[in-house]
């Protein structure tokens, strides 16, 4: 398999943790959300340092975790030694899965979608890669749902320095509109500012919810 190329050395050991504080403060009990009820084999795309792994129900038989960052692998074969369910940690970009078609029979994206440099491209990807039928499970933050402030400040960030402090990340993208536009069809979805507590800027509002692909 080709070495993925990308590199955010110092986005990694600040994510590394964030993540940590951003569990603390609530996103644990969504990722756990997220997790609930998976069954079979599931592929999770952008894995980061594998703060997911922990969440993974016993149904689960193996997880196939893709992740280009070096640093942020690294972290995540340290987690995958002590994660409940079998999980395969390996190098890969969201644009070119490591995958047959129809192998998987969910794909999990957290806090990913917003990163990716093309994301029709990414859900193309997961599409090709899940069972007909198969389920999408996705936790990202996204565009504000009205028109007014946030909006405003989200493109101002996206562009100017936000994507490069954080790893390529944009804030102001419409993720469930993406996953729509890629064939799948939208099951639920919850619409949620994080932190819960605040303060709220550019990054706040979330969506988490499922998705199925085309039979």
């Amino acid at each position: 398999m080709a070495v993925s190329r990308v590199s955010h050395p110092v986005f990694a050991r600040v994510y590394q943790r964030l993540s940590a504080a951003m569990d603390r403060a609530g996103a644990a009990e969504h990722r756990a959300a997220l997790a609930a009820g998976l069954t079979g084999r599931v592929i999770e795309v952008g894995a980061g340092n594998g703060r997911m792994f922990t969440h993974y129900p016993p149904t689960v038989t193996e997880v196939v975790a893709v992740e280009p960052e070096p640093r942020l692998r690294a972290a995540a074969l340290e987690a995958a030694r002590t994660a409940p369910v079998p999980i395969t940690v390996v190098d890969g970009l969201a644009g070119a899965l490591p995958g047959k078609d129809g192998e998987f029979d969910a794909a999990v994206t957290a806090l990913v979608l917003c990163t990716v440099p093309d994301q029709a491209a990414a859900l193309a990807e997961v599409r090709r890669v899940l069972r007909p039928g198969g389920e999408l499970r996705f936790l990202e933050h996204v565009a504000a749902d009205q028109p007014g402030a946030m909006r405003r400040a989200q493109r101002f960030a996206d562009a100017t320095l936000w994507p490069l402090l954080a790893g390529g990340c944009h804030t102001g993208r419409d993720t469930a509109a993406a996953i729509t536009a890629a064939g799948f069809t939208i099951t639920g979805v919850h619409r949620f500012r994080f932190p819960p507590g605040g303060p709220h800027g550019p990054a706040a509002p979330h969506i988490r919810g499922a998705a199925t692909s085309p039979r």
